[in-house]
């Protein structure tokens, strides 16, 4: 098949919000805060790690270490996030190893023990799990993102609840949480989250939002009786930013790579259109007739959790899969569509080829065809010729080269590192083929 040419787009953000030294303003939002009233002098205070790809968060995690260590208490990190990690101690310290979150970098005890408290019980009658570190500090800072959430749409999504509820609830608690699905996610995330910011020492939370270019666009400090009330706003605010696709309807969608470190659920249901949650529809915009997936991250170690969302992939990326976190990541959560793998072809010519063959257009020439690093970089992307209207009328998008053939070579494998050289995988120094041994 000739495919279509393709030409480089780049999304214009330039009137967003953006904190010049995140770090800063870490410190200054603990030294503003009530903390010191409310933890006795010298006493030990948690502050939560997630798992999530935060910008900058060792650097972030750092500052208030430091910052609750001037004030004259003993801080320590405790990983905050559910089942990820595979569910495991080992698992999850490895993760925020990635981050470059080790307790010699930190300076700070790093506790990933998966422990937990039977605190009291939900309006379901199921049990609600508190890591035992944390319940046993004097205080606890939650530290995370606030972001749209992957599986559903409600007034507390990511956020400074969810951390408290899901991640602090390590696996037992993500379990209780998810055991209902999408009612239960909607009804349990405020409800225990409000009797665990009664039942806990939380003394503070501090929110982080992002930018669509993935940066610290502000930090908020929030006191714990004002979480319930701050954080739907600022889930408001943080939806008006984060970066999306910038077209209502795409015949073929490839993204490069799928991994956690990307997206929670692989990749982003908030910039594909795609949710695949059993009962809930996907949401409107946008429409993606094929979508298709070409390598796992190194980043996710295997975990493939997202690939259900796609309608191709190839025989590269199933090899890659280790099916042991995306069996825990899914049982835990209760979305199984979204571990199903889908037909895998040869090579990303034939991947193509499929794709163009199967989008409901006579002609590929006519196919509104994009090509995505990931769902998480989002300000460069490469497009054909069907989509220039768009392109043109749009203030906010710009072509960035002419319409150019495929780097495809002699083995049928597209050249990424070529088309995305910024992007998470273009600065890996080496060119990853994700091959299991």
């Amino acid at each position: 098949m000739n495919f279509p040419p393709i030409a480089r787009v780049r999304q214009v953000w330039d009137t967003q919000p953006e904190v010049r030294d995140a770090p800063a303003a870490i410190a200054e939002s603990i030294r503003s805060s009530r903390l010191v009233e409310r933890v006795k002098p010298g006493g030990r205070v948690a502050i939560t790690a997630g798992s999530r790809g935060i910008a900058g968060i060792d650097q972030i995690l750092k500052a208030a270490i430091d910052t609750i260590r001037e004030l004259g208490f003993e801080p320590f990190l405790v990983a905050a996030m559910g089942s990820h990690g595979g569910g495991t101690t080992l698992g999850q310290q490895g993760l925020l190893a990635e981050f470059g979150i080790t307790e010699s970098r930190m300076g700070c005890p790093v506790r990933c023990e998966l422990d937990t408290t039977i605190l009291g019980t939900n309006s379901f009658g199921l049990p609600i799990h508190f890591d035992s570190n944390a319940l046993a500090a004097d205080g606890i800072v939650l530290l995370n993102r606030i972001k749209p959430h992957t599986s559903f749409t409600g007034n507390y999504e990511s956020g400074l609840l969810k951390m408290l509820t899901i991640g602090l609830g390590k696996r037992q608690g993500a379990a209780q949480v998810h055991k209902l699905g999408l009612p239960g996610l909607k009804t349990l995330l405020p409800e225990v989250g409000a009797f665990l910011l009664e039942k806990t020492p939380v003394v503070l939370g501090i929110a982080l939002l992002e930018n669509a270019r993935e940066h610290t666009a502000r930090v908020v400090a929030v006191e714990p009786e004002a979480i319930l009330e701050t954080e739907p706003r600022l889930l408001a605010e943080a939806r008006t930013l984060m970066g999306r696709l910038p077209f209502d309807q795409i015949d073929v969608l490839i993204v490069g790579e799928l991994g956690k470190n990307y997206s929670g659920t692989g990749l982003d249901p908030n910039v594909i259109g795609r949710q695949r949650v059993e009962t809930m529809p996907d949401l409107p915009r946008p429409v993606v007739t094929r979508l298709a997936v070409l390598d796992l991250s190194v980043e996710t170690k295997g975990n493939a959790l997202g690939i259900g969302l796609a309608d191709l992939t190839t025989e590269r990326l199933t090899r890659s899969i280790d099916p042991t976190p995306m069996r825990v990541n899914s049982l835990t959560t209760n979305f199984l569509t979204r571990a199903r793998v889908p037909l895998a072809l040869p090579t990303d010519r034939d991947l193509l080829t499929a794709c163009l063959n199967t989008c409901w257009r006579i002609s590929a020439a006519e196919a509104r065809l994009v090509f995505i690093p990931n769902t998480l970089e989002l300000e460069s992307m490469w497009v054909t010729a069907s989509l220039s209207d768009d392109v043109l009328e749009n203030p906010t998008l710009a072509f960035e080269s002419d319409f150019q053939t495929w780097p495809i070579d002699e083995s049928g494998t597209i050249d990424q590192q070529a088309l995305f050289p910024t992007s998470v995988r273009g600065r890996r120094k080496d060119s990853p083929t994700h091959e299991r041994a």
